[in-house]
């Protein structure tokens, strides 16, 4: 990456979160081509101090990156992590199809705290349950944390994809290469296929929501 290039540290930095500019300008609140301009057309010539500051959380990085005087900028480790939430549900009940993974705005972690976790925030992503068949550990309307490190499946709360639909299940091992996708609400009955069928998102790893 390029230190004295702040549009371009801005474009490789998208490509590896998956984040397109426009994405990324809805997130500012700004309209969807102004990063594509800043990139492209040097207009406006640098960030806004408020925009390079959310992007620079929302990436990890310094904002000297992002074009702050190095003078003057933040100190290396951010006092906070701006983790994507994106515009989908993950259907603790049916089974909700999954929309186009818009990013909807951010929600901030204490680094320390992620790291005493031992979660990496640049895999992380921040979506809404849907549903309540988890309930009660998961409610519907809340906001649930996803790991999506790449592991080897295991035991627990996960999101995943099942024949079409993105859901939230606690997810254990069955015989003869099979798992079975349980509801944490008894009313709903465990869910067993083979696990060739299910694609794992992420592991759920927080949770928040309205008392």
């Amino acid at each position: 990456m390029d230190m004295t290039d702040p549009r371009g540290a801005l474009l490789e930095l998208a490509e590896k979160r998956g984040a397109s500019l426009s994405a990324l300008s809805r997130m500012l609140g700004k309209n969807p081509s102004y990063l594509q301009q800043f990139v492209r057309k040097g207009s406006p010539r640098k960030l806004e101090e408020g925009d390079r500051g959310k992007l620079a959380r929302f990436f990890g990085v310094d904002e000297s990156v992002l074009g702050r005087p190095k003078e003057i900028s933040s100190k290396r480790l951010q006092d906070w992590v701006d983790v994507p939430r994106l515009a989908v549900d993950a259907s603790a009940g049916g089974g909700a199809f999954a929309g186009e993974e818009e990013l909807l705005g951010t929600i901030r972690f204490s680094p320390r705290w992620l790291r005493s976790m031992g979660l990496d925030p640049k895999a992380l992503s921040a979506i809404a349950v849907a549903g309540d068949s988890m309930a009660p550990t998961l409610q519907d309307g809340d906001e649930i944390l996803v790991d999506r490190t790449v592991r080897a499946l295991s035991e627990g709360i996960h999101v995943l994809r099942h024949e079409g639909n993105l859901l939230v299940k606690r997810v254990e091992r069955g015989a003869g290469g099979k798992v079975r996708l349980i509801s944490d609400n008894k009313v709903y009955g465990p869910i067993e296929c083979p696990a060739g069928s299910i694609d794992v998102v992420g592991r759920v790893v927080w949770k928040g929501g309205r008392l």
